[in-house]
């Protein structure tokens, strides 16, 4: 195991992003990417290995940033969860307001898992082995939600 040094060093900045695309506001990403540190130290013991630290770190950062919304009585919602710039992730364009307004109404129809699955693998850049991990499913779930997700998304109007 390394030491905590360590791994605060190698994981601040991933936690801090993903807690930034959930969050969207640089000064709460912060607070929880230092409460998902220090709510690591406590239960470092509860590590068992069967996944990567950077998952378990974002684990944390996830269960932290929904207790702070039940605590502020915030919905979590597809504009919460899905501000993304570009729909394709082999292409670099940017989505213009008018698309990006109809994407939004357009994920408010997809199921919660659905729109975090699309939400960790577009903007949070992660593995489908990853998004599985955090959501308690399999690598093979994490892959066909998405996909199946995304041809929803392509196919509704």
């Amino acid at each position: 195991m390394q030491n905590i040094e360590q791994i605060y060093k190698e994981y601040f900045e991933t936690v801090n992003k993903y807690l930034f695309c959930l969050t969207h506001n640089n000064d709460i990403s912060e607070e929880l990417t230092q409460e998902t540190f220090y709510r690591a130290v406590k239960k470092i013991n509860s590590y068992k290995g069967d996944c990567k630290i950077s998952v378990w770190l974002c684990q944390i950062a996830k269960n932290l940033w929904y207790d702070q919304c039940r605590k502020n009585k915030k919905t979590i919602n597809a504009e919460d969860l899905f501000d993304i710039q570009n729909t394709n992730m082999a292409e670099e364009k940017t989505i213009s307001n008018d698309e990006k307004i109809l994407l939004y109404k357009k994920m408010q129809k997809l199921n919660e898992k659905t729109r975090e699955v699309i939400y960790l693998r577009l903007t949070g850049e992660l593995s489908f082995k990853e998004i599985g991990n955090i959501l308690n499913k399999t690598e093979n779930w994490a892959r066909v939600t998405f996909y199946r997700g995304k041809k929803y998304l392509k196919e509704v109007d």
